[in-house]
C-alpha cells in the first residue's frame, strides 16, 4: 500500500508526508467544530468570501516584496491572515447595516478581494520576472494547496490556532449557541450578537488560512460545511451534533488522504469527495422508509 510506504517506508518519506497528515487532522477538527454553527446560521457561503480574500493577501505579500519566498513563509501567511481577518470584519460591518444582508456583504467582499488579488499578483509577478526573479508561489498554490509543502512548523502553527480557537469557543459556548439558534431571542436577552458574529467570522478566517496550506482556498470551505450538514442530519441535539461533526470531519480527512495516496489524486478533491460521500450516505439512509 502506498499509504504505508509513504508514512512508514523510510524516514525521508515519513518526514515528507506526516506533517500533512497532522495538519489535515487538526484543521478537520477545528472546521468540524465550527461547521454546525456555520450551517445553522446559513453562512455556508461565508467561507467563499473569506477564503477568496487570501488572493488579495497573496497579492499584497508579493507587492511588498515577499513574492520570492514560498507560500508557507510565515511572513506571507501573516499577511494573508491579516487580509482574511480584515475581510471577515468587513463582512461583519456590512451585514450589520440596514438593507445589506449577509449574502450581499459576502458577495461584495468576495469579488473585490479576488479582483484586487489577481491584479496585484499579475503586476508583482511581471515586475519580478523583469528583474530576473522567479515567484516562489502562484495562483495554483493558493487555489489547491500542496501536501508536499506542509512542514512540521505548519503543524505547530495549526496546533496553536486549533487550541486557541477551541478555548475561545468553549469560553463563549453559551452565547454562541444562543445566537446560532435564535439571534432575535439572544439579542433580547442581552447577548451581544454583533460580537458573536464578528468572533465567528474571525475564527473562520483563521481556520481558512491554516487549511489553505493543505487543500487550498477553493476546497477549504467544504470542511466548514459538510461535517456540520452531515451531523445535523443525524441528530437534533447539540452535543451529539458536535461529536458527529468532529468525527465526520476527522475521519473524512483521514480517509481522503488515504484515497489521495493510493490513487495519486490531489488531496483536497479526495477529501471533499469523501465528505460528500458521507453526507450522501446519511441523507439516503435518513430518507429510507422505516418499518414499524
Amino acid at each position: 500500500m502506498r499509504t504505508v510506504d509513504y508514512l512508514f517506508g523510510s524516514p525521508e518519506t515519513a518526514a515528507l508526508f506526516w506533517p500533512a497528515v497532522v495538519v489535515g487532522l487538526l484543521v478537520a477538527l477545528l472546521c468540524a467544530v465550527l461547521s454546525p454553527v456555520v450551517v445553522l446560521r446559513r453562512m455556508s457561503f461565508i467561507g467563499q468570501g473569506v477564503s477568496h480574500a487570501a488572493f488579495a493577501g497573496v497579492g499584497l505579500a508579493m507587492a511588498i516584496g515577499l513574492g520570492a519566498g514560498e507560500s508557507g513563509d510565515w511572513r506571507v501567511l501573516a499577511v494573508v491572515a491579516m487580509t482574511c481577518a480584515g475581510a471577515a470584519l468587513g463582512i461583519a460591518s456590512l451585514s450589520d447595516r440596514k438593507g445589506v444582508n449577509a449574502d450581499t456583504a459576502i458577495g461584495i467582499v468576495l469579488v473585490a478581494a479576488m479582483a484586487a488579488g489577481f491584479i496585484l499578483i499579475q503586476h508583482a509577478s511581471a515586475a519580478m520576472r523583469a528583474r530576473g526573479q522567479t515567484p516562489g508561489f502562484g495562483v495554483e498554490s493558493v487555489l489547491f494547496g500542496s501536501v508536499l509543502a506542509v512542514r512540521w512548523g505548519d503543524a505547530a502553527v495549526a496546533g496553536a490556532v486549533v487550541a486557541a480557537e477551541l478555548a475561545v469557543l468553549w469560553a463563549r459556548r453559551r452565547a454562541m449557541l444562543f445566537w446560532a439558534f435564535d439571534e432575535v431571542g439572544a439579542a433580547s436577552c442581552g447577548v451581544r450578537v454583533g460580537v458573536a458574529r464578528t468572533l465567528l467570522l474571525v475564527m473562520l478566517a483563521m481556520a481558512i488560512v491554516v487549511t489553505m496550506r493543505l487543500a487550498g482556498v477553493v476546497l477549504a470551505t467544504a470542511l466548514l460545511v459538510l461535517p456540520g450538514a452531515t451531523a445535523l442530519r443525524c441528530s437534533a441535539r447539540w452535543w451529539p451534533v458536535v461529536v458527529v461533526s468532529a468525527l465526520v470531519g476527522v475521519l473524512g480527512v483521514a480517509v481522503g488522504l488515504v484515497v489521495s495516496f493510493e490513487l495519486d489524486w490531489p488531496p483536497g478533491p479526495a477529501i471533499v469527495l469523501v465528505q460528500v460521500g458521507a453526507y450522501t450516505v446519511v441523507r439516503v439512509v435518513g430518507g429510507l422508509p422505516r418499518r414499524a
